[in-house]
């Protein structure tokens, strides 16, 4: 089904884009009008600790990305009720393997492909960031061969070290008895090395369910490493403050600032 939204932004709901667990995974397409669409492609990944929320959540940046004519995706992933890990990160990956394949009608160049996510999402889009090819957390959800590399990488307060902290999620994600091993492969820290893509971090400094040392720690690994990288840290803002509409137009100038600059217009 296609709805109309605001500056003629189209909205595809619904979309299958892979299976997971035995059944289809869908989507939502926000197609930004033809006579500005740009051939960049951005994966939202949403967040609610693993174990809820839905691809809807972030329809708010895919609208306010779409107007400035990139296209967007919103996918959903098995969540902590339905799977354990690496059920999570399999379906990001499919979602990053149905928009290369179908790159051509989609209109966006499959080497310029953008994965953001918030909270949990921005824990998966960090992962799926940093693993394209791994084949352990590929998994079989459709399109299998197809790259899951990205050209850039965009997080909204992430959990980045699993295995420091005692996240109250961690048990629903990986059952009672996960394997320190399993935690490591499983943080975005343990893949902030060289060749990571560029990657912008997004914090509030009064996030009390995400420390923001969660980012300041990731951004000083990718740094290290020499991946371009920046944070923006917003004084005083608790988790998931962006849901306030004048923060989260905010944020996206700051994504599409990004953008900008890491992925510029080919001539």
């Amino acid at each position: 089904m296609a709805t109309h939204l605001e500056d003629r932004v189209t909205v595809r709901t619904d979309v299958a884009f892979g299976t997971g667990g035995g059944r289809e995974l869908r989507c939502d397409v926000y197609e930004p009008p033809a006579s500005i669409k740009n051939g960049l492609g951005v994966l939202l990944v949403h967040g609610g600790g693993w174990s809820q929320g839905d691809r809807t959540q972030l329809k708010g940046y895919g609208i306010l990305l779409g107007r400035r004519g990139y296209l967007c995706v919103a996918s959903e992933y098995r969540l902590t009720g339905e799977a354990l890990w690496p059920a999570q990160i399999e379906d990001v990956k499919a979602a990053i393997r149905w928009m290369r394949a179908n790159a051509s009608q989609l209109g966006i160049d499959p080497d310029r492909i953008v994965i953001e996510g918030n909270s949990a999402g921005g824990h998966l889009t960090l992962v799926a960031a940093g693993t394209a090819g791994l084949p352990e957390l590929e998994g079989a959800g459709g399109n299998l061969g197809v790259s899951t590399a990205v050209a850039a990488a965009i997080a909204f307060y992430p959990p980045t070290g699993l295995e420091r902290r005692a996240w109250g999620g961690l048990p629903a994600l990986f059952g009672p008895d996960a394997l320190a091993e399993t935690l490591r492969t499983a943080s975005p820290l343990t893949y902030a090395k060289p060749g990571y893509p560029p990657t912008l971090l997004i914090q509030g400094n009064a996030d009390d369910v995400v420390p923001a040392r969660e980012s300041t720690a990731m951004y000083d690994a990718l740094h290290a490493a020499g991946v371009p990288v920046e944070l923006h840290m917003f004084a005083n803002q608790p988790h998931a403050f962006d849901a306030d509409p004048k923060l989260g137009r905010l944020s996206a100038e700051i994504m599409l600032s990004f953008l900008d600059r890491v992925l510029p217009p080919r001539s």
